[in-house]
């Protein structure tokens, strides 16, 4: 499945060297505190909560403890219960494990809040991280038999009820709660919130390294956990583009992708809310909702303006969140019966980045409802580039770009009249005379020929003000091997699910260039890539807008 290549890129080598280094520099602490156990053991106990005018505290308990996860190897944890539990009658329970690389007292704020509406909540450090023992698996089955194992902890020593039992996580947390609900028929409910379905087609989208996500979550690893001697070989083969170990690298992450076992999610039942934000630039939103159309028991999908986690970051704070407050509709009603509407209501919510504050949910009936119509951008002519140069173009910075596209309405920008066109070409629609409502995935088909075996196409879709000033709509990579130099090839290409509005006398705008800081190239030297549009199959981008 590829050939592999003589040499690694630069850029490519030197993250991948960066990333051990810190590792080797500040790899060791964590590890001071990895433990193995065989009992759990109750390490603090404390109350926290409100007094009433008559001083009676009325209080979550917290207790942090020692659970043993598979093998005996310590999780460390916090339980929270209710402050009427007095072991006459059981309460659902929710299971929290920790994001990659987060202490176990990320969920403190909303432990407290489920406590506080009657349920018992367990949240765990995940294997690996911090002061929990053993090794970063990357959701591997060790941390799927620590899910299970938590379960058993909690049912043995807290008043959950064994009939109701989910589970939620943000990030790594929401990927292990999707792949614990495939292999414990216990699980009743999840909430996975900026998480992933497909680890592959998280950060190898389009056959490219995703080079600034793979780095921050491999240095992250590295400075708050031990990173197993499987996931260091991974990491650096990743990396490096060793293309000889690419379907060792396929086959690892399919193992932990939870669409690998969707019959199994839909066989136990569980329901399922998946939430994630537009500009997920670790995880991004295609996957999940690829993911969502194939399952068939309860579910809801939410997808929200943002980056990486920040859609609910407040509410891991503890103020008011859109996201956490869904979470907590969707476990009322699937745990504890509540009529509160939630199954009525469109599956799939979603928000446009271009609305104003937390107003204007759009619900739909399914995905495919979501962009209903589509504009075609035809892309006619032949297009010549050079590969190797950053003409202008890109889709920014990972966890900052978007986050400033959440708050500010800040998106990547660029002068569309002034990229090169030596580096980048660009096709261009008509000016609207309407607001053009984008909603879903964009996709390319066009005809490529290079001049080199291997390389890397980056597309960006913009919307284009009067004066030339493009926003980033969407873009997604693409990268190929072992083509034969000269001879044309097709390319389809699926661009990052968004929800964007272009204002009426703005235009749109498809550039594609060869080099993006977020993704790793692998165009060699002198490569020259040229775009043209056969008659016999025509060149377009498809454009999905929402149903007027």
């Amino acid at each position: 499945m590829g050939h592999a290549r003589t040499a690694m890129r630069t850029a490519a080598g030197g993250t991948a060297a960066a990333v051990l280094a810190a590792g080797a520099a500040f790899g060791l602490a964590p590890a001071a505190t990895a433990q193995t156990t065989t009992s759990a053991t109750d390490v603090t106990e404390a109350t926290t909560g409100t007094t009433d005018a008559l001083g009676t505290a009325e209080a979550s308990r917290i207790r942090f403890v020692d659970i043993a996860g598979d093998g005996g190897t310590v999780l460390k944890a916090n339980v929270v219960t209710p402050a009427d539990a007095d072991g006459t009658r059981r309460h659902p329970v929710i299971v929290l494990p920790t994001s990659w690389a987060m202490p176990q007292i990320e969920y403190v704020a909303q432990a407290r809040e489920l406590a506080d509406a009657g349920y018992v909540v367990v949240s765990y450090n995940t294997r690996g991280f911090w002061q929990s023992g053993g090794h970063i698996e990357v959701a591997g089955p060790p941390d799927i038999a620590d899910a299970s194992k938590v379960i058993d902890w909690a049912l043995a020593h807290t008043p959950a009820d064994p009939g109701r039992i989910g589970m939620a996580g943000v990030s790594y947390g929401a990927g292990i709660s999707l792949l614990a609900a495939a292999h414990d028929q216990r699980i009743k409910a999840v909430v996975a919130l900026s998480g992933w379905a497909d680890l592959i087609e998280s950060i190898y989208s389009g056959r490219t390294q995703h080079l600034q996500a793979a780095a921050l979550l491999g240095g992250a690893g590295y400075l708050t956990g031990r990173p197993s001697a499987e996931l260091r070989r991974i990491l650096t083969d990743f990396l490096s583009s060793n293309l000889e170990k690419e379907q060792e690298m396929l086959d690892w992450g399919r193992k932990r992708s939870p669409a690998a076992y969707v019959d199994r999610i839909n066989a136990n039942g569980a329901a399922v809310m998946l939430g994630n934000a537009w500009g997920d630039t670790i995880f991004p939103p295609n996957q999940y909702a690829s993911f969502y159309e194939k399952l068939t028991g309860p579910k809801r999908l939410e997808l929200r303006p943002g980056d990486h986690a920040t859609a609910e970051a407040t509410g891991l704070l503890g103020l008011p969140n859109d996201t956490w407050t869904s979470a907590h509709r969707w476990f009322d009603h699937h745990l504890k019966g509540a009529d509160n509407g939630v199954d009525r209501e469109h599956p799939v919510q979603l928000r446009s980045r271009t609305s104003a504050g937390y107003e204007g949910y759009e619900g739909y009936a399914d995905w495919e409802s979501v962009g209903a119509r589509e504009r075609r951008i035809t892309l006619g002519g032949d297009r010549r580039i050079y590969a190797n140069v950053d003409s202008g173009a890109n889709g920014g910075a990972v966890l900052l770009s978007n986050t400033l596209d959440q708050f500010l309405r800040l998106p990547p920008t660029v002068s569309v009249p002034l990229l090169p066109r030596s580096f980048a070409t660009v096709w261009q629609s008509e000016r609207y005379a309407a607001a053009q409502h984008v909603r879903g995935t964009a996709a390319l088909h066009t005809t490529v020929t290079s001049t080199k075996g291997s390389g890397t196409l980056v597309a960006y879709l913009y919307d284009v003000g009067p004066l030339g000033i493009g926003k980033l709509v969407s873009n997604a990579p693409y990268t190929f091997h072992g083509r034969t130099p000269g001879e044309p090839f097709t390319v389809d290409l699926e661009l990052f699910s968004t929800a964007y509005d272009v204002p009426a006398g703005h235009r749109l705008a498809l550039v594609i260039d060869t080099v993006d800081p977020l993704y790793i190239e692998h165009n060699p030297s002198g490569a020259r890539l040229t775009f043209s549009s056969p008659r016999s199959d025509p060149s377009y981008l498809s454009v999905p807008l929402r149903e007027q």
